[in-house]
């Protein structure tokens, strides 16, 4: 897998990653094969390399928290007959050492490189820090 890229989105509404995971639990329900999945506008024309082992990385508060892999892309069509893009997602959750991150509409694209490692196994069921202190710690470069 060596020619991927992942995405990173907001994850609005969501208050801790465990808040994220209890909405996709219910969501996905509504889906004959239960995966997790966000539909958004926009097709990414980086297809291929996103289905090569990419991921979508999750911000919730400002903080970069958690990803999940990236199953597929499907073509959905809603009530107002606008074709959507389903990101259809693994249920399992990694979380991920903090990242500081502005505000942004939509989804980008984020290098491997630029992508914060995950926690190890051990550690991704740590307490959470309180918000104010997860972003400081993440803004000079400890999470």
């Amino acid at each position: 897998m060596d020619n991927y890229v992942n995405l990173i989105k907001l994850s609005v509404g969501s208050e801790s990653v465990d808040s994220l995971a209890a909405w996709q639990d219910s969501y996905r329900l509504r889906f004959d094969d239960h995966l997790p999945r966000h539909i958004t506008r926009m097709w990414p024309k980086r297809e291929a390399e996103i289905l090569n082992g990419g991921s979508i990385y999750w911000v919730i508060k400002g903080v970069v928290q958690c990803r999940q892999r990236i199953l597929r892309l499907d073509e959905v069509t809603g009530q107002d007959g606008i074709r959507r893009c389903a990101i259809v997602l693994d249920p399992e959750i990694h979380r991920t050492q903090g990242a500081q991150k502005r505000p942004f509409q939509g989804w980008r694209y984020l290098k491997p490189e630029d992508s914060p490692p995950d926690l190890p196994k051990e550690r991704a069921q740590d307490d959470t820090l309180p918000d104010e202190l997860n972003r400081a710690l993440a803004e000079i470069g400890v999470l």
